[in-house]
């Protein structure tokens, strides 16, 4: 199974406050804002949307093809995905840029405030699939990237009857409805936090039903509450994974997608496709860092089955490594 993951590529600055937002935001003074936050610690870690969700698929089994766009300070990086089973080969690398840098700032209620400098993402618009053996692609997703070249992917993939996943995320708040639409058409699913749900519907100013006569599926995670999808003729939940600690929530979301895409690619019905993204992405707010868990084969079916019991796709997934 090919599958291509398009998104930025970025390093992190994770940063911790003992507090909350709310106590530093006045609601009467929102039109005026001006904060600062004294953070405990600072981190940085690996990250970008696309290798965050190619790292959880290689742990999944999947050998998954990075297509995105680096800086000089990429080396290193490369070097760490490939060692953990991700084919970098399509990513390219500009030596007059810096690779792309998030930084984040979580407080107590795990609410977040973050940034995000584009530095060689701004690059991916000069990526194409065109010249790829079709046969050679079954699945892409198309994370948060340089917005045109969001819609560039999304149109390519309409026009070669490539399969994808439009999740727009962190982007919803930077694209206007034109683009929006443009990557949300054909798509076999729309995936996005309940927060981002919202925020699709002003956007685009159609509620559910409107949004699925564009795409196959409306996928929507809720944080402790779970994951749902909807689609034209069905919805379901699945409740989340319980996680051991609380740790941090940065690229919980991209482990979810990259157990969505193993879901979708091997068709799994959709109940189980949720408790499999929900599973992914529990490991992540476990730790520091969005590429710092790991598992074995054995222990996440294991994990699965005292989750969410029995399942007759265990014996199949445990096959497939």
């Amino acid at each position: 199974m090919s599958i291509i993951v398009t998104g930025s590529i970025a390093w992190d600055y994770l940063m911790r406050f003992p507090g909350y937002f709310k106590d530093s935001i006045l609601p009467e003074q929102i039109g005026r804002l001006s904060v600062s936050f004294l953070v405990d610690d600072k981190q940085r870690h690996r990250g970008g949307c696309a290798p965050n969700i190619a790292y959880s698929l290689a742990l999944l089994g999947i050998r998954p093809r990075l297509m995105a766009t680096a800086g000089l300070d990429f080396g290193d990086y490369r070097a760490w995905l490939e060692d953990a089973g991700v084919d970098t080969s399509l990513t390219r690398v500009y030596d007059d840029e810096f690779t792309a840098t998030f930084t984040v700032i979580t407080d107590r209620d795990h609410n977040q405030i973050a940034s995000f400098h584009t530095g060689a993402m701004a690059r991916a618009r000069e990526l194409s699939f065109r010249a790829l053996p079709r046969e050679e692609i079954d699945w892409v997703i198309i994370a948060p990237n340089d917005p045109l070249a969001m819609c560039n992917h999304a149109q390519e993939c309409r026009e070669l009857g490539i399969r994808f996943v439009y999740d727009p995320s962190q982007q919803l708040a930077r694209i206007d409805r034109e683009e929006f639409m443009a990557g949300l058409e054909g798509a076999a699913a729309l995936t996005v936090n309940d927060y981002e749900l919202q925020m699709a519907k002003r956007l685009s100013g159609l509620d559910e039903q409107g949004l699925l006569r564009h795409t196959q599926a409306l996928v929507v995670t809720r944080g402790p509450e779970g994951a749902s999808v909807y689609t034209r003729s069905e919805t379901h939940h699945a409740p989340a994974a319980a996680a051991a600690a609380l740790v941090e929530p940065t690229g919980v979301g991209d482990a979810f997608r990259a157990g969505l895409l193993i879901g979708l690619s091997r068709g799994y019905a959709w109940p189980t496709i949720l408790r499999l993204a929900n599973l992914t992405a529990v490991y992540v707010i476990e730790q520091m860092g969005t590429q710092n868990h790991y598992y074995t084969p054995a222990e996440f079916s294991a994990r699965y089955r005292a989750t969410y019991g029995d399942d007759p796709i265990l014996e199949d997934f445990n096959r497939t490594y």
